[in-house]
């Protein structure tokens, strides 16, 4: 066993945040294989806490960025 991880896919709108409801910009993966997923708003309150126990974050919140703009080129 490598340890090492499957690549995971991309988030999408329908993917929503666990806290929440909100799209989800935020995927965190545990050792357990079990995962939860997080709106920038709940990733900001509980990144830290979940940094310590998580085996990989995969943060899109960039995208939040590209998001706005569109939205104003409207």
């Amino acid at each position: 066993m490598t340890g090492a991880l499957a690549p995971t896919k991309p988030l999408t709108p329908a993917d929503r945040c666990d806290r929440c409801g909100a799209q989800a910009f935020v995927r965190v993966v545990f050792p357990s294989s079990g995962e939860l997923l997080f709106c920038a708003h709940h990733n900001r309150q509980h990144g830290q806490a979940l940094a310590k126990v998580a085996t990989e974050i995969q943060d899109e919140t960039e995208r939040l960025s590209r998001i706005s703009a569109e939205t104003r080129e409207r």
